[in-house]
Order: C-alpha cells, then sequence, then structure tokens
C-alpha cells in the first residue's frame, strides 16, 4: 500500500494515504449527520492511517488511531439505531475538559521530542485535543465539533508544513466539515 499513485503538489500519493483520506473523508460527513454508520467508517479509517502515520515517524497520531477504532467501537455500541441526540456540556465541564487538555499537551510534548518524533507540540495537541472531542462526540456532546474544528485546523498546518499535502487538504475539509457538524448538531439541540 505504500506504492505511490499519484503525485500532487509534487508530493507523492501513496495508495495508503489516499485510501485511508476517501474512507476518512466519508466517516467524518457522516459524523455530520449524526448517523450511527459513522462509526464504522470511523474504524477502517483509522486502522488505515495508523500505518500512515507511523511510517511518516507522526507516533502520536498513529497511537490516536488505536484511540478512534476504540471510541468506534463504543460509539456504535453506546448510540441510539436512530443517532445522535446531541446536548450542551455545562460551563464547568468545558472549562476542566480545557484544563486538562491543557496539562495533558503540556506533559506529552516533551516524550514525544525524547523518542524523535517528526513534529512535538503539535502531534501531541492532536494526539490529545482528538481523544477529546472524541470522547464528547461518543457522548453526543455539541462541543466536539467546535474541538473538531480547532484540532482539524491545527491538522491542516501540521501536515502542510511536513509536507503531507494530500492529508493537508483532507484536514482542510474536515475543518469545513466540522463547521457544517457544529451547525447541525446545533440546530437538532435547538428543536
Amino acid at each position: 500500500m505504500s506504492r505511490i499513485l499519484f503525485t500532487a503538489w509534487g508530493y507523492d500519493v501513496s495508495l495508503l494515504e489516499f485510501f485511508a483520506s476517501i474512507v476518512s473523508f466519508i466517516g467524518v460527513w457522516l459524523g455530520t449527520t449524526g448517523k450511527r454508520i459513522t462509526w464504522p467508517w470511523w474504524a477502517a479509517s483509522s486502522a488505515l492511517y495508523m500505518i500512515f502515520f507511523y511510517q511518516a515517524n507522526l507516533f502520536a497520531s498513529a497511537a490516536l488511531q488505536i484511540v478512534f477504532i476504540v471510541a468506534a467501537y463504543w460509539g456504535w455500541r453506546d448510540w441510539a439505531p436512530t443517532g445522535a441526540n446531541p446536548e450542551r456540556l455545562s460551563i464547568r465541564s468545558q472549562g476542566m475538559w480545557a484544563i486538562a487538555t491543557l496539562v495533558s499537551v503540556s506533559l506529552l510534548t516533551p516524550v514525544l521530542a525524547h523518542l524523535g518524533a517528526a513534529a512535538t507540540w503539535s502531534d501531541a495537541f492532536l494526539l490529545i485535543a482528538s481523544l477529546v472531542a472524541q470522547i464528547l462526540m461518543v457522548y453526543e456532546k455539541i462541543e466536539s465539533w467546535i474541538l473538531w474544528l480547532i484540532v482539524d485546523a491545527a491538522g491542516t498546518i501540521q501536515y502542510a508544513v511536513l509536507g503531507y499535502w494530500f492529508t493537508a487538504v483532507l484536514y482542510f475539509l474536515f475543518t469545513l466539515i466540522a463547521i457544517l457538524g457544529w451547525k447541525r448538531w446545533n440546530d437538532t439541540y435547538s428543536h
């Protein structure tokens, strides 16, 4: 799967990266609809991206995919067959999640630096904030989409800086999808 499929923006896109991005895009798009079918797509894309990120020495991003696979099972099991029933977090819970995220990122960054990771603080942020966003999504919290918006924008920058242009474009699309997901879930909650 590491065979080069095509070249985009002077960057060789492997079959693995291309296939992972398509499956991931479908999974994230389905997430905006709140449909339960999103979870198998997330699991499949996470398995593919785990291999891709590991090959790129993005160890935190690779490890995150394991969390996504577990969360996909959790979401599939816990969401109603009719899909998500979005709710809001309390202000206190928002603050607790934000503090936990920042502390965790500050603790993980030096570990990644010690491991010789291709990225440190940005990969630590992507791991921790994605973990929090995924947990909030499984619990059907509207704020998950706001956090996904921030994570996806940071991912767009990280992968562009590292030269993974195809994945950077995918994360840019995820950023736009996060806006749509937030709007759809917020509209569902408001009714």
